[in-house]
């Protein structure tokens, strides 16, 4: 017996070595700090789990041996949310644990009716559907979507804009499974699947060339770029309030803007998000707003900023929306965008719309019980001279929804944009994954973004996902750049869910045709 074939076994036979092995493989892959690059352990990560299962025929037995594997993944990748809010965190680890379990315990009931290696084979269809269908639900992170492990690794991932990120998940799916064949297979197998492996590998640098190459003979005109400055305050969120409160912080603001706007000039300037924390629409705030009007003329360029927006719906009631808005210098009205995905429990209680009650079990991150959530991917159009610039601002974790952005795409937008506060999280790699994530969102619409964060991570990205520039980590600072302003539509842009959808029919075909070969059987 060779070494190999008696680690096969004894992944075969343990009980719960094989879960935790998956667990740490799956958790390590997923982006930390920069210098930690095991996204390539993703692609065999699956296999000791998957090894396990085979011989599990109790659904109890399979569901423990899942559960201890997500588990151990959420805890290794997302530990950090718990530095925001230490109940929240907990209960978004065991959570987010029992959601990776379902796409498994779909896999052992097709297991159950149609035998492993038809369940194994049918396992891409089952993840990717169920990881598309979960992240449309109230109650969803989203963040642990398999094939965001891979979005530090630009050249193996720029078919995105053709598939998505669900294309990402689904290519990981099916090498695991290859890795899984080569081990348990028979000879005339191993060798076969030895080559799709190489293929798969191939295939994706091939693609990526092309698509780099191609850049060369993209010359983009001055008239199709926009001069952008990003501010980065270095506000602690967890610290003690700025000494005079929020007139202290706009003082902030104002001041590393002008510099910027003396040496820079840019057309657009960026403040990261709730960057205004009150609600300066509002007529008490009235002298906050003209102040602000003024420093805009004085500038000569538009502001982009976070801030908090308050809906008034009559019968003395309101809606507080954590917003963005876009303001010209001129005197035109504000352009507005209020955020439509919030993160559950920490912005907004998933359901609360049905079940009221439940508004006692937000944990607060900004001294709000509960967002309210906006209804429209609205996107901003920025009047310059003589041309009209459509930007997408979408607000923090809304970057991680893929459909999200390419919604604001397809209405015109030229530039993705991003406000966020990732402070929260203080020094953990939390951060990191966030622009890990937000980098695919570029490659998927090939658009630029300019991501204005409060302590960092700032940052420009091209539309291949690579930085251009950044802001040190937990400093003042602002950042300028002409960004490129791109107007192709993406397959994956226009068709967004595709994928998804098409997986998610062939999983009910697949449920079918293992229930008719239980009946014949």
């Amino acid at each position: 017996m060779t070494a190999l074939s008696r680690i096969k076994d004894q992944l075969i036979h343990s009980r719960y070595a094989a879960s935790v092995l998956s667990g740490v493989l799956l958790g390590v892959s997923f982006p930390s700090y920069p210098f930690i690059r095991l996204e390539l352990l993703a692609w065999v990560a699956l296999v000791p789990l998957l090894l396990s299962l085979k011989t599990v025929e109790k659904a109890g037995e399979l569901f423990r041996r899942v559960y201890l594997s997500m588990l151990l993944y959420c805890v290794i990748s997302l530990w950090w949310v718990s530095l925001a809010t230490l109940p929240g965190g907990i209960l978004t680890l065991f959570a987010e644990a029992f959601f990776l379990t379902v796409p498994l315990l779909a896999f052992f009931a097709v297991k159950k009716m149609a035998g492993y290696r038809f369940a194994l084979f049918s396992l891409p269809f089952l993840w990717v559907a169920w990881e598309w269908a979960y992240s449309a639900q109230d109650l969803s992170l989203g963040w642990l979507t398999f094939g965001n492990s891979q979005a530090n690794l630009n050249l193996m991932i720029q078919y995105a804009d053709v598939t998505g990120v669900w294309g990402i998940s689904f290519w990981l799916l099916w090498f695991n499974i290859c890795v899984l064949m080569v081990l348990d297979g028979n000879k005339k197998e191993v060798h076969r699947y030895i080559v799709i492996m190489m293929l798969m590998i191939m295939a994706p640098l091939i693609y990526a060339s092309v698509i780099l190459l191609r850049r060369d003979v993209d010359a983009v005109s001055s008239r199709n770029k926009l001069r952008v400055t990003l501010v980065q305050p270095n506000v602690d969120p967890h610290g003690p309030s700025e000494p005079g409160g929020s007139a202290q912080l706009m003082e902030r603001y104002y001041h590393i803007t002008g510099r910027a706007v003396r040496e820079n000039r840019p057309e657009l300037v960026m403040w990261p998000e709730t960057a205004i924390l009150f609600a300066i629409l509002e007529p008490p705030f009235a002298d906050e707003l003209k102040t602000l009007r003024t420093s805009l003329r004085q500038w000569d360029a538009a502001l982009l900023s976070g801030f908090i927006d308050v809906l008034h719906k009559g019968n003395r009631s309101s809606s507080i929306y954590n917003a963005s808005m876009l303001l010209e210098s001129g005197n035109g009205a504000p352009q507005i965008y209020r955020k439509m995905h919030l993160v559950p429990f920490a912005e907004r209680v998933p359901y609360i719309d049905y079940f009221p009650w439940l508004g006692y079990a937000t944990f607060s991150l900004s001294g709000i019980s509960g967002w309210e959530r906006g209804g429209d991917a609205a996107v901003m159009k920025l009047s310059l001279s003589g041309r009209e610039v459509v930007i997408a601002n979408f607000i923090c974790y809304e970057s991680i929804f893929p459909a999200h952005v390419a919604e604001f795409v397809r209405k015109g937008a030229r530039l993705l944009t991003l406000v966020t506060n990732d402070g929260w999280y203080y020094t953990s790699y939390g951060p990191y994954q966030h622009l890990a994530i937000g980098r695919l969102r570029c490659i998927e619409n090939r658009r630029a973004m300019a991501r204005c964060a409060n302590t960092g991570l700032t940052v420009f990205i091209d539309k291949f996902g690579r930085i251009i520039s950044e802001i040190p980590w937990w400093q003042e600072e602002s950042l300028t750049a002409d960004v490129p302003l791109e107007s192709s539509l993406t397959f994956y842009t226009c068709n967004p869910d595709l994928l998804p959808k098409a997986a998610s029919a062939i999983t009910l075909l697949l449920f079918v045709v293992a229930f008719l070969k239980r009946r014949k059987g």
